[in-house]
């Protein structure tokens, strides 16, 4: 959806967002199907930027550690990007599970 030409809302093609929020893949590095990998990319992470808004905010959940190849590339294409490493309670591994959490902003107005 990112890079088609409707965007994300259908009803109303080329609508820019304020946030992205995203849970797709496993993690950059273990999508879940072959065309989702394109949006770990930098032209695919270019398309999504262009659906947010001046200043406008990308989340993506990952099981995996903090990955610094994916951080460099969110770099390239947003104005910021960190990594947050996650840590809850995970009752059915009977203990604490580690998640990793990257938040891109575009450059603002």
């Amino acid at each position: 959806m990112v890079g088609d030409d409707t965007g994300l809302d259908p009803r109303t093609p080329g609508r820019r967002f304020h946030a992205v929020l995203l849970d797709v893949d496993h993690s950059p590095r273990h999508v879940l199907h072959p065309r989702h990998a394109a949006l770990y990319q930098p032209a695919g992470l270019r398309a999504l930027a262009d659906r947010l808004h001046p200043g406008g905010v990308f989340a993506l959940w990952s099981n995996d550690p903090p990955d610094q190849e994916f951080n460099a590339v969110l770099g390239q294409v947003f104005d910021r990007s960190q990594a947050h490493v996650v840590d809850f309670d995970n009752p059915l591994q009977e203990g604490t599970a580690t998640n990793t959490v990257y938040v891109a902003r575009t450059a603002g107005p």
